[in-house]
């Protein structure tokens, strides 16, 4: 029992201190993925989080799916989802959580920080002051938390503010920035205006259910009565959109996101409430008869606050028009994606997205503070103008910047130097060991073994044909077959068709006019081709050249009396797209044609079919496709750009091998090997449900084996897009053989890459 006399001295609060090697302030993806990263390097890291869970606007709380590069399948990004821990974290949650639950999105995220010792969790607990040990240095932070009433102190060579607000940048004095930049400080053509506004705006969601009879609903008293005319997006509004598929409920454009959220989550709290009376009691939505109100957010997922100076912002130019930069360490590729600030009650679009040819570079220069020594800038305090905010702000571009992050804050601690200091090059190989995707990066890991290695396979797949299943595609929409292509004479082309009148059909020849961009925006050969009524074969001749090898896009444009054969065989880097042309917020969807004053550039807009669609064309050619050849692991990019960067085996080859042999003997200690998690597919964490549980292109089963045949590791069951064989003591042998004994589907054994050091 306690029992504490009347005091007339004030009372301390429990006081820990904690000394530690990185404090990561915000638990969101960004943080989280900081927090893990660092964790894995070695440092003793403190996950500060003010929220019950983890995982911030991704958590149950909020419920927005992550999403990055890939932008849901509808830009020309191929192959995009971001690699490492954000990657690894969304094919747990698709294998765990395959019915999109939220609440298990929160536990994938807590598992996976608990499973680290070298995390310290602190949840609930909320950063509000700090100490300096120099003009530019930060000692320490304090943190209250209100479930144990504990009070900590935090101290640390390094912080990491992935706190949206960026309450520690704040705190130190860092410079920043709150609203949108004028046009003339960085030219950029994008640059809104006061009468568009400074600042994306904030939103809260709700989940609806069938109650299975009449519920009523009276609308509380803060709840005003919503007029549908005022609100531009309610005539799309349909009762089967839940959550995030309601982005479009937003408010605080006009207000400061940081010091007047709570006056923002009322204003989102009155509009929902006031939505839904109008659909239960207008009269207008009798099939809502039924429906009850399942859950309301209980606070807003924040699009934009404060955002920090590092020694570079990004801006437009850098998102629109990507160049090599010497220090990339990650990528973006959602679309610039700006709001009104009116928000909900905008009379212009909810949103102007503004797509672009390829993915672009992100800088380390980004992700420091250029005032405060030793701190970074994760998430959402980002160095970056408002405009290139609008493509960096989403949490899979966020994630994968912040394991950078947490790999760049043990080289800061191993070599003693602050941040803005460190070894890029250092960095860079960390990262491409981590598997990351560093675009227009050329770099070499002069430590892996396998670059001097003799490399031969089984077999190696070299298709002349995709074989017809019984499946046939009216072209009602343009459809566009990537193939992977030697430099030269392109091949002559035979597809199945099927057409139910004499007609024709126009096929073009097309490649991309930029590196590692799928955006088909070069002609090389148009044609119309005669067809008969009934079954035939449409005959493509060999009619141009491809100036490198690379990728050519073979189209069939639309004519719906024409049917086409389709394929069963999928394989990595080969997908077929379509173009859609319906209309949408009165926006098409098959052009992307800003306008002139932007600064964007104009392009056709391609889109793949998500599994269980998305087969490809049934074809025949002339000549085999090329790219898929055992030499391919030595590249550092793994996953399709301009080829398709695997070794991939024969689909007959029942156990196909890969063989990496040196003249003299290595002494070796660990093998990574990186397979095909289909970089193509967006996971997305909630709402959606996706056809597979574990991506089908992953190997299953695989061995590693030495020059002598003995068995270094077996691994079973697999549905990673990386393992590794790590050996206690040194493996020394001049050759080493992995084996793959089976795949999670009939896709082709496919390898992107075999690390050895």
């Amino acid at each position: 029992m306690i029992r504490a006399p009347y005091s007339s001295q004030t009372r301390p609060l429990l006081t820990q201190s904690i000394s530690t090697d990185l404090v990561v302030i915000g638990g969101g993806i960004a943080g989280t993925c900081t927090a893990i990263s660092a964790a894995r390097e070695g440092l003793k890291v403190v996950l500060v989080q003010d929220r019950p869970v983890l995982g911030g606007n991704g958590s149950s709380e909020v419920r927005l799916w992550w999403l990055g590069a890939t932008c849901h399948g509808m830009t020309n990004n191929r192959w995009a989802r971001e690699a490492g821990i954000v990657n690894e974290l969304l094919l747990q949650n698709l294998y765990d959580n395959p019915e999109s639950n939220p609440e298990l999105v929160d536990v994938i995220l807590l598992d996976a920080v608990v499973r680290e010792p070298n995390i310290t969790l602190l949840l609930n607990t909320a950063v509000d002051a700090l100490e300096m040990a120099e003009a530019d240095t930060i000692r320490s932070v304090s943190a209250f938390c209100s479930q144990n009433s504990t009070r900590y102190t935090l101290e640390s060579p390094i912080f990491s503010d992935c706190s949206g607000d960026g309450i520690v940048g704040f705190m130190a004095g860092a410079a920043f920035r709150m609203g949108a930049e004028p046009k003339e400080e960085f030219d950029e053509a994008l640059a809104p205006d006061e009468a568009f506004g400074e600042l994306l705006g904030d939103s809260i969601y709700f989940y609806t259910k069938d109650a299975g009879r009449p519920v009523p609903f009276k609308a509380p008293s803060f709840a005003p009565a919503i007029k549908p005319d005022e609100i531009r997006m309610m005539k799309y509004f349909n009762l089967y959109q839940q959550g995030c598929q309601l982005w479009w409920v937003e408010s605080g454009g006009r207000r400061d996101t940081v010091h007047e959220a709570e006056i923002i989550k009322w204003d989102l709290w009155k509009i929902i409430y006031g939505i839904w009376d109008y659909i239960k009691n207008s009269g207008n939505f009798p099939d809502a008869e039924n429906l009850t109100l399942e859950w309301v957010g209980k606070i807003p997922g924040k699009r934009e606050a404060r955002r920090f100076e590092g020694d570079y912002m990004l801006k437009q130019q850098d998102v629109i028009h990507p160049k090599p930069l010497p220090d990339a360490v990650g990528f973006g590729g959602w679309s610039i994606d700006l709001h009104p600030a009116d928000g909900l009650f905008s009379k212009l679009p909810s949103a102007i997205q503004y797509a672009f040819r390829s993915l672009y570079p992100i800088p380390y220069r980004c992700l420091y503070s250029r005032n405060i020594k030793n701190l970074f800038l994760g998430g959402r305090t980002l160095s970056a103008s408002h405009v290139a905010f609008g493509s960096t702000r989403v949490m899979c571009t966020l994630g994968q910047l912040g394991e950078a992050i947490g790999v760049a804050a043990a080289l800061s601690k191993s070599s003693g130097q602050q941040p803005a200091e460190i070894d890029i090059p250092s960095l860079q190989r960390k990262l491409l060991q981590r598997g990351f995707h560093l675009p227009l990066t050329e770099l070499v890991d002069e430590t892996d073994l396998a670059q001097q290695a003799k490399l031969t396979g089984s077999s190696t797949w070299q298709p002349i044909a995709l074989p017809a299943n019984d499946e046939w595609l009216a072209l009602e929409k343009a459809q566009c077959q990537l193939l992977p292509i030697q430099s030269g004479k392109l091949p002559e082309v035979s597809l199945p068709v099927k057409a139910s009148c004499t007609t024709s059909v126009t096929v073009e020849w097309r490649i991309a006019s930029r590196p590692e961009s799928q955006t088909p925006d070069v002609l090389l050969a148009e044609m119309r081709i005669e067809l008969p009524q009934g079954e035939s074969s449409l005959i493509i001749p060999s009619e141009a050249t491809l100036p490198a090898d690379g990728y050519a896009y073979l189209i069939l444009r639309d004519n719906p009396d024409v049917a086409i054969a389709l394929s069963d065989q999928r394989a990595t880097g080969l997908i077929r797209l379509f173009r859609r042309g319906e209309q949408r917020n009165g926006d098409s969807h098959e052009q992307h044609l800003p306008a002139e004053e932007a600064g964007c550039e104009a392009m056709t807009l391609w889109y793949p079919e998500r599994r269980p669609q998305g087969k490809n064309l049934a074809l025949r050619l002339n000549q085999s496709l090329a790219g898929y050849d055992p030499e391919n692991i030595r590249s550092q990019h793994l996953r399709p750009t301009t080829r398709p960067n695997a070794w991939v085996a024969d689909p007959n080859d029942p156990a196909p091998v890969l063989t990496l042999a040196w003249d003299e003997p290595q002494t070796i200690t660990k093998v990574r090997v990186f397979l095909d998690p289909d970089w193509d597919h967006p996971i997305e964490t909630v709402i959606k449900r996706h056809s597979d549980r574990i991506m089908p292109s992953l190997a299953k089963d695989l061995e590693l084996l030495d020059a002598d045949g003995n068995c270094l590791g077996i691994v079973t069951d697999n549905r990673s897009p990386h393992i590794d064989f790590t050996f206690e003591a040194p493996c020394t042998t001049d050759e080493l053989s992995l084996k793959i004994n089976a795949m999670n589907s009939d896709w082709p054994a496919a390898i992107f890459a075999i690390r050895v050091w």
